[in-house]
């Protein structure tokens, strides 16, 4: 689905992704973690078109999309969620749903005098396909809560309701579980597994959280410095001694082991 080579960013004379190539499978849930200023969220940025890289290149199913828009990888079915939520907070979570879909007919000033009635249809079949991410999501009861009352845990529900609006063909999750409880993380896992297992979506997923981590994802990547480290099952990645060296940067290797499957240090 997506392939990296050699690629590049740099910021002035930091090297946030430096040189790192990567794999993800078509169907797969793939992780990728690692210590902060790894480079993780940078590497999502650089392929979701958000940040130009400065060499290298990405190709999504075998085409190489490397630099184009955020817009484009949209209408390609490549999307991303973010670590901070970002809903239309005065909108219901219904309609920040609908918006989604680009190219609605009433986009328009002159199809909003004289094609009411193609609009009134189509906002028909958004509210319905609304209702049915939220029944799926099971949180049709927030359909008309404005978004910005909801739950950190609740935003994440939404944008990964937003993604299910269009063809999504593979999804970018930034930290997922940050700031969401253990319930909410849950529901959000189970949805993440509906979608992959029902729907057919890619996932490549940020997270810390290595009980989670280890519960979808397969296979699991890491990065340091900018690189790709490692590659395995979550088993084999706790249990690789370039991967311990790199969350602490000494052989203290029961206190990473404790970290990384969320025990105390």
């Amino acid at each position: 689905m997506i392939r990296v080579e050699d690629l590049h960013r740099h910021f002035g004379g930091f090297r946030a992704v430096d040189g790192a190539s990567l794999t993800i499978r078509k169907g797969s849930i793939t992780g990728l973690i690692g210590p902060n200023g790894a480079g993780k969220t940078t590497l999502f940025n650089v392929i979701a078109g958000m940040l130009p890289p400065t060499s290298g290149e990405v190709y999504m199913d075998g085409h190489n999309i490397t630099g184009l828009p955020p817009h484009e990888l949209f209408q390609r079915g490549l999307l991303r969620t973010f670590q901070l939520a970002h809903e239309f907070a005065s909108m219901t979570v219904r309609e920040n749903l609908m918006m989604v879909p680009a190219g609605q007919t009433g986009e328009t000033l002159w199809n909003a005098w004289f094609r009411r009635g193609q609009i009134a249809r189509e906002e028909a079949e958004l509210r319905q396909r609304a209702d049915d991410v939220l029944d799926f999501l099971t949180i049709r009861h927030l359909a008309h809560e404005r978004a910005g009352n909801l739950s950190g845990g609740q935003k994440k529900l939404l944008e990964l309701g937003r993604t299910m609006m269009v063809d999504a063909k593979i999804v970018f999750l930034d930290e997922v579980g940050a700031g969401v409880n253990r319930t909410l993380l849950g529901t959000i896992g189970d949805a993440i597994v509906r979608l992959n297992k029902e729907r057919g979506y890619t996932f490549c997923v940020i997270e810390h959280d290595m009980d989670f981590i280890g519960r979808l994802c397969d296979p699991v990547i890491v990065m340091a410095e900018g690189k790709v480290l490692a590659e395995g099952s979550a088993a084999e990645i706790m249990k690789n001694e370039d991967v311990i060296e790199a969350y602490l940067g000494t052989g203290l290797k029961n206190k990473v082991k404790a970290e990384l499957v969320g025990g105390e240090a």
